[in-house]
């Protein structure tokens, strides 16, 4: 920063100069290396009643908004300082505009922005500072976008600088049309609600004026299951197949998910602790669905094998160790693509296909819909019926398989 940092008792300094700003812009010093940035209004001043003098008393109304925009503390690198400068720029923009707002709703007027906001560089800086678990597809869903931008004529001009006003429904409905000639079904849906959430964003901190993705959506027919889906001959091939240099763990982790269901996202942090050796039960909180669904929990059954493809940790201190020590979903797919082709199966496989393996599989062996939805940890049944639709399909074309008779 340039200004020395004037400590408030609750670990705030403000950083706004200028003493007319309103809102004020400021920072909360964390623990963890970095910076909070918020904005202070002065709403002007308001009565209230005090009990304890028992009359009216007029106090300054003031309110805080977080803006979910961090600096590091002390930056070491060019990189972080370069974020700090790049993350400053954008907060600054946004506590101007909401001044405008305050302004026009306290005065009656605005004044003239330009709003020059390179809406590419406040969507990569949104991902430098998102912490959820779901940033990889983040990240595509901006990838995605900039591709859109080169790949399409009438929007080419804006592949390098685009402001948030340039933004048209005309031109998102394009997008989500777009999205769904690069991804099948329910991936082109996934991608557009993470755009929508950047947008959302910038709506929220001013940045947008309306929100161009209202009343757009990409609608999926989720009775219908579009991955591929690995047979038991061709699951025990895929196992039998071995190569130089795979990477143990990663051919561990696919398997586990072929015979117990999981997504990546869960095998990939499940440990040793979560493993009821005793009693041969696997529990663990999907990530998917945690805080947000009574059904996040999910109970496994063990057998043998599968707990012999877990292992045991290393000693008693070793229990919140990773059963499955993955590298990046990246690196994990193409190493899955490789290990596939490799086996001879002729399919689009990807690490999702496990789970829906498994769902089908088990259903296909006898197992009822509702067991197969508490494996799944769904929280309604209507999640797993389109596993029976699979099986419809897969009884249908054993049938059509059958040569024609000649009567």
């Amino acid at each position: 920063m340039a200004t020395k940092k004037k400590l408030r008792s609750d670990n705030t300094y403000i950083i706004s100069q200028d003493t007319t700003d309103n809102p004020k812009l400021g920072a909360k010093v964390l623990s963890d290396g970095r910076e909070s940035l918020f904005l202070d209004y002065y709403l002007g001043y308001q009565k209230i009643y005090n009990e304890k003098l028992g009359r009216e008393v007029t106090r300054k109304d003031r309110k805080r908004e977080h803006l979910s925009l961090y600096l590091w503390q002390a930056p070491r690198t060019p990189i972080e300082r370069q974020q700090n400068k790049d993350t400053l720029e954008l907060a600054k923009k946004i506590r101007f505009e909401k001044g405008q707002e305050l302004l026009e709703m306290t005065e009656g007027y605005r004044l003239k922005s330009n709003r020059k906001v390179n809406f590419l560089d406040y969507f990569q800086t949104y991902i430098d500072n998102y912490t959820k678990k779901d940033i990889r597809m983040v990240r595509i869903a901006f990838g995605r976008f900039v591709d859109f931008l080169n790949e399409t004529p009438e929007y080419n001009k804006y592949k390098d600088m685009i402001r948030p006003d340039q933004i048209t429904k005309d031109m998102i409905l394009s997008f989500s049309e777009y999205l769904q000639s690069r991804s099948v079904g329910e991936g082109a849906r996934s991608l557009y609600a993470r755009f929508k959430k950047v947008i959302k964003h910038a709506v929220e901190h001013g940045v947008m004026r309306i929100n161009p993705c209202s009343g757009i959506s990409i609608k999926v027919d989720d009775s219908q299951l579009r991955k591929e889906i690995l047979s038991q001959e061709e699951m025990q091939l895929l196992i039998s197949t071995k190569r130089e240099n795979e990477n143990p763990n990663i051919r561990r982790a696919f398997i586990f998910c072929l015979y117990c269901g999981l997504r990546f996202c869960d095998v990939k942090e499940l440990t040793f602790a979560d493993v009821d050796y005793s009693n041969k039960l696997l529990r663990f909180e999907q990530n998917k669905t945690k805080g947000h669904s009574t059904k996040s929990g999910v109970v496994i059954p063990l057998n043998d094998s599968l707990l012999k493809l877990i292992g045991m940790p290393a000693n008693s201190n070793s229990k919140d160790d990773l059963i499955f020590p993955l590298p990046s979903y990246e690196m994990c797919l193409k190493s899955l693509k490789r290990w596939v082709k490799r086996a001879g199966i002729n399919k689009n496989i990807s690490w999702h296909c496990a789970r829906h393996s498994f769902a089908v599989n088990i259903l296909n062996n006898g197992a009822n819909i509702k067991t197969v939805s508490s494996l799944l940890g769904h929280s309604s049944l209507q999640m797993t019926e389109k596993y029976m639709h699979a099986i419809d399909k897969l009884k249908q074309d054993a049938i059509n398989s059958l040569p024609e008779l000649d009567i």
